[in-house]
């Protein structure tokens, strides 16, 4: 058995993936803006993630913008049968790098059609619908004219399934009355716990979930317990993140990223990690330290 293997599997949409993927932002240049200084190195990366199990990539075409995408498709395409590339729509990128909404029905559309040709793909598995209501997280407004544009691409073949990211539990629930949400992708971690009863509700419908930044908001007190607690099993606080996360739920999936292929590799070895109980009190631990 890899170590890939001991995180285990679960449903997105139609298909089956390891629950530990791949999130490809990293592999742009710094702020997510312009290409990598190295695109072999990053290349490398996507191929050693696919040689190492991985079958779940996240992506968008805002990433670069652009740039993840075409790096995608340089390295692995053709891609495998059983490779899951799941993209984003919802924002766009100005000349200075700055994130603005991109939500209208035409931006949407050309948005799915900007992915499918860098991607070189003629069908995206699985949308992702980015509410850019909130900015340092999801806020309450309503997604229906988003969600149903994308609906009605899904209709015309060129998306297979729909999810949503950055949003609210009644947000979820609208957007299930107009199509199958296929997943969920919010930040989530062990101290940022906020989507906890969004969680549970999800696990007993059987819709996965994809938390974002693991390690995303600790404090410097925070940081320094996890790191204490990874000292104490031989292994990095991004591997304890990643363990506490799998063990979380069984439907969430994770997507770690890395521009580094020795990173990638020891965050696929965290899926070997066992958490005792007694480890899992000290994490508790960690959550509750306050600032």
């Amino acid at each position: 058995m890899s170590s890939i293997d001991h995180a285990g599997t679960y449903r997105l949409g139609d298909r089956t993936v390891r629950r530990l993927g791949y999130g490809a932002m990293q592999l742009a240049g710094p702020g997510v803006f312009g290409p990598p200084r190295d695109p072999d190195a990053a290349r490398a990366v996507l191929r050693e993630a696919v040689a190492l199990g991985v079958n779940h990539i996240d992506t968008s075409d805002f990433y670069g913008p652009h740039v993840t995408n075409q790096l995608i498709r340089e390295a692995l395409h053709p891609y495998a049968d059983d490779l899951v590339i799941v993209t984003k729509v919802g924002a766009r990128r100005d000349s200075q790098g700055a994130w603005l909404p991109a939500v209208t029905a035409q931006e949407l559309r050309q948005a799915v059609h900007d992915n499918l040709r860098h991607l070189g793909l003629d069908v995206l598995k699985v949308v992702n619908f980015r509410s850019m209501l909130g900015v340092h997280g999801p806020a309450e407004g309503s997604l229906e004219a988003q969600v149903t544009a994308l609906a009605e691409l899904r209709e015309q073949g060129l998306i297979r399934h729909i999810g949503l990211s950055n949003v609210t539990m009644r947000q979820v629930e609208d957007a299930q009355r107009i199509v199958p949400i296929a997943c969920v992708q919010n930040m989530y971690n062990l101290v940022h716990r906020g989507d906890d009863a969004l969680i549970d509700a999800l696990t007993r419908d059987g819709i996965p979930y994809v938390p974002f930044f693991p390690l995303g908001g600790f404090s410097p007190l925070q940081s320094d317990a996890l790191s204490a607690v990874a000292a104490k099993l031989d292994a990095t606080p991004m591997q304890v993140a990643i363990a506490w996360l799998l063990r979380r739920a069984p439907n969430i999936l994770l997507i770690p990223g890395t521009s580094s292929t020795a990173h990638l590799r020891e965050n696929v070895a965290a899926a070997e990690l066992v958490l005792t109980e007694d480890v899992l009190v000290q994490l508790e631990g960690v959550a509750d330290t306050a600032d």
